[in-house]
Parts: C-alpha cells; structure tokens; sequence
C-alpha cells in the first residue's frame, strides 16, 4: 500500500498554522487535519491532573506514531505542530524520516505574533516569542516556507498545493543533517 503524504506545519504559536490548515482540507478534500493542541486534549483528558496522576512520556512521542499509522494506511494527513525542542524535534525526524513529508515551515514577524496572541486571548502572552528562541533554529531544510503576515491565508496555501507536485526531501535532509552531527 502506498503510504499516505504528510504535510507537516512547523511554526510557533499565532504563527497560523491551524487557519492554514483549515484552507489546505478545504484545497485538498483527500487530506485530513490533526493538530498537536487537539492531540494534546486527548491525552489530558486521560490524566488525572488533580491527584498528578499522568502520562509520564511527551504527547509528541504519541502524535508522531499516530501520523506514521494514518500514512501506513494510505491516510493523507495535514499537521499542525509546534518542533519547540530536541526531544519533540529528534523524535519527529527519527519517527517520519522515511514517510512522504512536505516539510513546511510558517513564519509571522515578531509583531504579528504579539498582536494576534492579544487579540486570541487564549494564549500566554510572550509564548511565541520564547518558542522562537528553538523553532526555525535548528537548521530545518523545508520543502517550502510560508509568512503567513505577508501573504493570505490563501496564497499561503495555494503556495503548499504547487509545492506538493515537486520531489519532497526538505524533510530527509534535515534528518540527514541531524544524524549526521
């Protein structure tokens, strides 16, 4: 069976990754959305916070296993995720690095981000900012980079669409280049 492509968003929070990623399903009706804060609401709601009775491995170990299950199986799958350390990040090159992957990464100027995260208000104030002291750090090779201040939501996307029809290997070269240091 041939395995399902991943479009994989990385970007800080407010980045607008999720917003993208409402376009893309609406562009491309084969590919479904997971978004790491969804999978995050999965494994809390199995916690128990209250009596700290909770799950002692990262959500990502999780997340990026269910991609590779969805791709096994065919499923096209479009992810929004946060890479925001070594332990998120290595795992998610070493769980997909033989998977099709358009690696994509979202940008948004300082400003922006500050501005929306106001306007949201349901994000802590300051977080893009300390998320991007690591993400965009680590000498990603992606397929395509978006900025999603200076273009649309939908020239964004449609940007990712024609990206789609070119060799994906942003992916396997960040992997390269991390297995390799």
């Amino acid at each position: 069976m041939k395995k399902g492509t991943i479009i994989l968003l990385n970007g800080v929070s407010s980045s607008g990754k999720s917003t993208l990623s409402k376009q893309l399903t609406n562009l491309l009706p084969d590919f479904f959305h997971l978004s790491g804060d969804d999978y995050d609401l999965v494994i809390e709601k199995m916690e128990d916070r209250v009596n700290e009775r909770l799950i002692p491995v990262p959500t990502e170990y999780f997340i990026h296993r269910t991609i590779a299950m969805f791709s096994d199986k065919g499923i096209n799958l479009i992810v929004d995720q946060i890479l925001h350390n070594d332990e998120t990040f290595v795992d998610c090159l070493e769980v997909l690095h033989h998977y099709p992957v358009l690696f994509v990464g979202v940008h948004c100027p300082l400003d922006e981000l500050s501005r929306r995260e106001k306007e949201r208000g349901d994000r802590k104030i300051g977080q893009a900012v300390f998320q991007l002291e690591y993400v965009h750090q680590q000498k990603e090779e992606y397929d395509i980079e978006v900025n999603t201040k200076v273009n649309t939501v939908e020239e964004c996307a449609e940007l990712i669409v024609k990206q789609l029809e070119k060799p994906m290997n942003g992916f396997s070269k960040t992997y390269s280049t991390h297995k390799n240091q």
